[in-house]
């Protein structure tokens, strides 16, 4: 087998994966890790609140692979902006498109637009530092509502109820600290449409909602439904039984008079936003299980008085120039792995991998085996694989000079990574996160 230049482009535990697979199993392989970010690991940065400590533990093995000799971190260089397609094909043999899921999925009922109303996506970016978002979050109502039935709900209900001072043993960023110390919330209603077996929380995920002194977690029994279809659920997944016993044991607790409090409402399908000129409250109408897992409406309506709304019914791959996208599916067009045309037909030396490949579901241990699927097929295809125009390591980073980006490389982020960890020493913490983006440019390029 030929040796290989390949461009990972994301460098997200998706396309850390990839390198690391592919350099594994193929000596002669050499990834650039093309990222828009100054800093690497994607989501697990990027998409992890920061009381999940035990979550970003991932990051220790990846940020290995990032640091090995045939691997190259090439960061703060945006694909469609910096690099075009065509670039990417005269510089390398095969491109791997490990992008991701940032944005948040719509959600179409009436006064979703209103002010007030947030995608989750957004929130858990402001509050995990991501350097591109705005530096402040209005956090003024004190009645809020979450919108889903995943850990991602999870997360918001539980950043929004959590006291600011809860989170200065992490590495929450400055600003997040200072704008999470002037939430007004009180009360968190997290919605979802289905019963407790089908809910997708994590038990763990579940559990720690009420690991805070300061937060009661309230399930209310209305919507608490066990039916044949449930209970073939809970039978079948320790998981699911995990879940149903712990909103169970949350059912029947009594509240410890906290001053914070997350309610849970089972059952309950959002139906419309209301207010005039920003969020007044939330209408869902409550449901009821079918047998085989689905729900329907009984027509019966509920009106929760919100000041404030969270959707978190799922992330969105975003379509990427000149790259095929099934747009309905939210996932580049292809067969396990291998990019395909408009006629189905693979491109050469085109691949994906991770959500962007097969949507936004599963766990990081999805994200692994999704990666080998992809490298088997690309190394397949080695010998077929069409060889690049200029076919020397420097090449791209002199274009990209050529262009005027500031190429953040494994260096910078080593200089980025000493600083965020000084500036927690010197305040007793692990880290502090450096955000905006000029203030990372700052630091990487010391």
């Amino acid at each position: 087998m030929r040796d290989l230049r390949l461009a990972v482009v994301g460098a997200g535990p998706a396309g850390i994966y990839a390198a690391d697979i592919v350099t594994q199993e193929h000596p002669g392989a050499q990834v650039d890790l093309i990222e828009r970010l100054p800093a690497p690991f994607g989501l697990v940065r990027y998409g992890v609140a920061p009381d999940h400590p035990r979550i970003k533990e991932i990051v220790k093995a990846l940020q290995r692979v990032v640091r090995r000799d045939r691997i190259r971190f090439v960061g703060n260089v945006a694909y469609g902006i910096d690099l075009k397609l065509d670039d990417l094909r005269r510089y390398y043999d095969a491109v791997i498109f490990a992008t991701g899921a940032m944005a948040d999925r719509p959600l179409d009922i009436p006064g979703i637009d209103l002010p007030g109303s947030y995608g989750a996506a957004d929130f858990v970016s402001w509050y995990a530092g991501h350097p591109d978002v705005p530096r402040e979050w209005p956090l003024e109502a004190r009645e809020v509502a979450v919108i889903g039935a995943g850990n991602v709900a999870l997360d918001v209900a539980r950043m929004l109820a959590k006291p600011a001072d809860e989170q200065l043993s992490t590495e929450i960023a400055d600003n997040v600290y200072r704008g999470l110390k002037l939430n007004q919330a009180t009360d968190v209603h997290v919605f979802a449409r289905r019963g407790p077996a089908q809910i997708k929380f994590t038990p763990m995920e579940l559990r720690e909602l009420s690991h805070s002194p300061s937060v009661d977690v309230i399930v209310h029994p209305e919507g608490f439904e066990i039916d044949e279809a449930s209970q073939a659920a809970i039978n079948a997944s320790k998981g699911t039984r995990l879940v149903v016993d712990t909103l169970l044991k949350y059912v029947v607790a009594e509240p410890t008079g906290a001053p914070h409090r997350i309610h849970i409402h089972l059952c309950h399908a959002p139906v419309e936003v209301l207010g005039d000129e920003r969020v007044e409250g939330l209408r869902t109408e409550i449901t009821q299980l079918q047998g085989d897992g689905t729900v329907k409406g009984t027509g019966e309506y509920v009106d929760t008085p919100v000041q404030a709304v969270y959707r978190a019914v799922g992330y969105l791959s975003s379509h990427l120039p000149e790259i095929p996208f099934d747009h309905q599916a939210g996932v580049i067009t292809n067969d396990r792995g291998r990019i395909l045309d408009l006629d189905g037909v693979p491109l050469p030396g085109m691949y994906v991998t991770g959500w962007i490949k097969r949507g936004p579901i599963g766990l990081i241990g999805h994200t692994k085996s999704d990666a080998a699927e992809t490298i088997a097929g690309l190394l397949a295809d080695a010998d077929v694989l069409p060889r690049p125009e200029i076919d020397d390591p420097q090449g791209i980073l002199d274009h990209l000079a050529g262009c005027g980006a500031t190429v953040i490389d494994a260096d910078g982020w080593s200089r980025l990574d000493a600083h965020e960890i000084a500036l927690g020493v010197a305040a007793g913490r692990e880290r502090i996160k450096v955000v905006p983006r000029e203030d990372m440019l700052r630091v990487a390029n010391g």
